[in-house]
């Protein structure tokens, strides 16, 4: 069940209609959001819904088991209990394969693959749990002392299989709160839901019909045809998983929670440590709190720092699958971010007026783009192999006679293409004020919109409602 099909939006608006007449009393409203999650969860995964389920009472008691520790011992053995078994179920889902394939070409044995199926959004509440466990550990929150408002944070079904990770001490006292769902909430939350929609079906749905072909064979397109993939596939997986994290916060919107902003125009960044500061903002705030700051954040020296940036970012690549290509991923995007730091300490502040010409603003635009769009070419490539085969295409065979035919041959996908980069640019106060003014429309206008972006879609998007990417992770 996926938030750009038919099926789901239908379903949704009648949840909707019975939510409202249910959501003033908080155990009512308990009691229905989360059955409504369990079911959207096993429509999803199917019984794989027990992991999920078993997660949640497993965190649930820990938490009371570390709170109530009196030692610091105990806390940290409860503490480590909680993550062996969420990491453990975790990495058997996702990295049996992995470790099996890797075992086999270090000792040349012959172990079968077991071919596991990959739990839906388990990376994410995965995540999401931990916050809650290491929070109570440090002592920053106690734990909640409802089971039903646990299950009711975990399994938010919004959240729950692609993001946005919502920390439980945001989350927690909202359920707690007695709810007031205005005018403006539901304005705002259909405008997200609008603007998700957009991205997913009409954008990122379309563009990747390139990808696909391109990155299906990379060796049998020209240097100019992958380059244009890779810049396709930088704007879909934008406007894919944005898209997703849009209409994610839409729909709690119109049910009265705030999740928080998730992606902030990404490709406006000028430098490699704003593009994360901007990107899935949820993991890279998470990655920081629980893992770089930690280990010592910049606190240990600058050499500890920049190993510590390191870290985290190559576990940051390795939870996003199971192979090389996303542990190099990270691994550049830390030695990147590592580089800036360097720059920032040795070489800006000694040509501080040059830095601030219009002319850098833009090449160190471009720079980053770059840096960002090529890597993402390991992101999307079948293997480590065909990423390098495509990257060593656009350097080496080149031939911009391709242009104009291009654009010819595929002027809609150029039209999205730069349309879809072009609205990322818009300032922030045009962008504010559309959001406004869409919230504030009438109903009668609002159904009149939607039904338009449908029509949009069916006449664009491919044959098929396609899953998210990030599914996938």
């Amino acid at each position: 069940m996926l938030f750009n099909g038919g099926q789901f939006l239908v379903l949704f608006t009648v949840f909707l209609t019975i939510y409202a007449f249910l959501y003033k009393n908080k155990l009512s409203r308990t009691l229905y959001v989360i059955a409504f999650s369990l079911f959207f969860y096993y429509k999803a995964s199917g019984w794989y819904l027990c992991i999920l389920v078993l997660s949640i009472l497993i965190d649930y008691f820990v938490a009371f088991l570390i709170y109530g520790s009196k030692t610091k011992g105990r806390k940290t053995f409860w503490l480590v209990i909680s993550v062996c078994a969420n990491v453990g179920l975790l990495c058997y889902f996702k990295y049996t394969d992995f470790f099996i394939e890797n075992y086999n070409f270090i000792t040349k044995s012959n172990y079968a693959a077991l071919h596991l199926f990959l739990p839906i959004g388990i990376s994410f509440y995965t995540f999401q749990t931990l916050s809650y466990i290491i929070d109570v550990y440090k002592g920053k929150l106690a734990p909640t002392k409802s089971l039903l408002d646990y299950a009711f944070y975990m399994s938010f079904f919004p959240h729950l299989v692609a993001g946005p990770i919502v920390r439980a001490r945001d989350f927690l006292p909202q359920i707690r709160e007695t709810l007031v769902i205005d005018r403006q909430d539901m304005g705002e939350g259909f405008y997200l839901i609008i603007k998700g929609l957009i991205k997913k079906a009409i954008f990122a749905n379309y563009i990747s019909q390139y990808a696909d072909i391109v990155y299906g064979n990379p060796g049998g397109y020209s240097g100019f045809e992958n380059l244009i993939a890779m810049y396709v596939y930088a704007l879909q997986i934008y406007c894919d998983f944005s898209g997703y994290s849009d209409m994610a916060i839409g729909i709690a919107k119109c049910m009265g929670f705030q999740l928080g902003d998730n992606f902030n125009t990404p490709h406006i960044s000028k430098n490699i440590t704003e593009f994360w500061r901007r990107w899935h903002i949820s993991l890279s705030t998470w990655l920081r709190d629980y893992i770089y700051i930690p280990l010592g954040g910049n606190r240990k020296g600058e050499l500890n720092q920049y190993l510590f940036l390191m870290i985290t970012m190559l576990i940051g690549g390795f939870w996003h699958g199971p192979s090389w290509k996303f542990v190099l991923w990270g691994g550049v995007h830390g030695l990147g971010l590592a580089i800036h730091k360097l720059w920032l300490r040795f070489v800006k502040p000694q040509q501080s007026k040059f830095f601030s010409s219009t002319v850098w603003t833009i090449f160190s635009w471009a720079l980053t783009f770059h840096f960002v769009a090529f890597l993402w070419i390991f992101f999307r490539a079948a293997t480590f192999a065909d990423a390098v085969l495509s990257i060593k295409i656009i350097f080496t065979q080149m031939d911009w006679n391709y242009f104009i035919p291009f654009i010819k041959a595929r002027s809609l996908l150029c039209v999205l293409l730069v349309l879809g980069y072009a609205i990322q640019f818009i300032p922030e106060k045009i962008k504010l004020n559309t959001r406004i003014q869409t919230g504030k429309m009438h109903f009668l206008l609002k159904t009149i919109l939607l039904l338009f972006v449908i029509q949009l879609i069916f006449q664009i998007e491919p044959q098929g409602v396609m899953p998210f990417i990030y599914f996938q992770f």
